[in-house]
């Protein structure tokens, strides 16, 4: 039976989350942020494998909202807000698929209205706070399993070709080849239960996906961190290569004064310090060691969503930097030295005239 056979409007029933997040400053003091008035707090239970130390805090939308597909708006003492949308469906996975490109450019949309009304509630809580340089979001299409109609095997094999372009928001059938890639990669924890994860959204044929729901917020929470660092570095980076970083004072110098360096890669050593603590907490916020499925659910995304690569372009970039703050250092260093030389010289020459002098 082909694709294109009366099979593609089989009804489906399920759901579309959304997950977005925002970076709003370097830090939120949710302890100010729990003692305002302005913000109704929501009760949070984390997943089993979440540290204390990253718990974030849970929140309605400040009212007046329109979203009535709004599920969650948590806000994370790193200087991030995140937000969930669900949008219920009963249809065929064919009308999805043609739908799906639009709801996402909605929810866009949508997301950064409500998280802008949430920042407005909490800028004065937040260390340099700017709505925002960079932003991350992802797509999850659960599908409620008909296990008496249609197994995981057989949904493969029937609507491998939808969900294969589905999960890539297109509309179009793709290669065998491209689509073979996407499915070959689907895991399950029971028999007829599958998850296939992709670089912008992923496909769960499951009715129990709550607490996997969590892990696919998490890493999208993981990527703007990322993203963020990665911006900021590029900043730097910018404004080294235009050489502003060499406009320093005349005292920076002297040989007897030090004084401290402000230009754009100065403190790269603090930044270094700063980006190693949060993505480090982050890594460390989850604790799946003996959670086999969520371990490799969790290595899957951190794979799909290339957060190994970005840490490897932010060490690259800060590696960059602090050659560059070496090579000017080293030539201040130069110049003291050449200007010690110099005064030693001159003091030289002083105490030889002052000599000629007593004797004359």
């Amino acid at each position: 039976m082909s694709e294109n056979e009366p099979k593609s409007n089989h009804i489906f029933t399920g759901n579309i989350f959304i997950f977005h997040a925002f970076d709003i400053g370097d830090e939120v003091n949710l302890d100010k942020v729990k003692l305002s008035s302005s913000l109704i707090q929501r009760p949070y239970i984390p997943p089993k494998y979440f540290k204390n130390y990253h718990i974030p805090l849970s929140i309605d939308l400040p009212h007046p909202h329109s979203t009535s597909k709004f599920q969650s708006c948590k806000i994370h003492s790193f200087g991030a807000i995140s937000l969930t949308y669900k949008i219920p469906f009963q249809d065929s996975l064919e009308n999805i698929r043609e739908k799906l490109s639009k709801i996402y450019e909605d929810y866009q949309e949508e997301s950064s209205k409500n998280a802008s009304s949430v920042y407005k509630k909490i800028s004065n809580d937040t260390i340099k706070p700017k709505f925002f340089n960079t932003r991350a979001s992802y797509l999850v299409i659960q599908v409620d399993p008909q296990l008496d109609k249609i197994d995981a095997m057989k949904l493969k094999e029937q609507f491998g070709g939808i969900i294969a372009s589905m999960v890539r928001f297109e509309t179009e059938t793709l290669s065998e080849y491209q689509k073979n890639e996407i499915l070959e990669d689907a895991i399950g924890y029971f028999r007829g239960d599958m998850i296939i994860v992709d670089p912008e959204s992923a496909f769960i044929y499951d009715d129990e996906y709550e607490e996997v729901l969590d892990l696919f917020e998490f890493s999208n929470l993981q990527e703007l961190q990322l993203k963020y660092f990665d911006w900021i570095l590029d900043q730097q980076l910018n404004l080294a290569y235009e050489g502003k970083n060499i406009r320093l004072p005349l005292k920076a110098y002297l040989p007897f004064i030090r004084t401290p360096w402000k230009g754009p890669v100065a403190d790269i050593e603090k930044l270094r310090v700063d980006i190693s603590v949060i993505t480090e907490r982050l890594e460390s916020s989850i604790k799946i060691v003996r959670e086999s499925y969520f371990t490799e659910l969790y290595s899957l995304l951190v794979e799909k969503l290339d957060l190994n690569g970005w840490h490897n372009s932010i060490n690259r970039k800060l590696n960059i930097l602090s050659e560059i703050r070496a090579v000017f250092q080293h030539k201040i260093d130069a110049i003291r030295e050449d200007l010690l030389s110099i005064l030693i010289i001159i003091l030289i020459f002083i105490e030889l005239m002052v000599a000629i002098l007593k004797k004359g």
